[in-house]
């Protein structure tokens, strides 16, 4: 599972919101199924060269969410969730395509030409 997460220093998002976004895609995407063991706080840190603070603040933010699951002196798993709502990969993808809908208004491109484009893209 580490190999699936990376963070951007870099971006405007904090560390903690990129890391635990990732999470959830891979629980949606069936990357992590329900009762599945996560990394230790301590391992995703190294793994991510980042604070343990900022990973525990994910951790505790989908344990929150109903995400995940801690029970004291067992390792942090993935939650039973009843069957996720089909809605829920696209709620998922709400901001980016927000975005990119934005930029497209920006360049003046029409709905035909950004659904020829994502066919386009989709393709590779």
């Amino acid at each position: 599972m580490l190999e699936q997460l990376n963070v951007n220093p870099s971006s405007g998002e904090p560390i903690y919101k990129q890391l635990s976004e990732q999470i959830v895609r891979l629980i949606v995407g069936g990357q992590l199924q329900s009762q599945q063991v996560l990394p230790s706080v301590r391992q995703m840190a190294e793994h991510l060269t980042v604070n343990p603070m900022t990973v525990s603040r994910a951790v505790q933010q989908l344990v929150e969410q109903g995400w995940l699951e801690r029970r004291r002196g067992q390792p942090t798993r993935v939650a039973l969730r009843e069957l996720a709502d089909p809605n829920t990969h696209g709620q998922l993808l709400h901001p980016q395509v927000d975005a990119v809908i934005e930029q497209a208004k920006q360049l003046g491109m029409s709905l035909d030409a950004l659904q020829t484009l994502l066919g386009d893209r989709w393709q590779k």
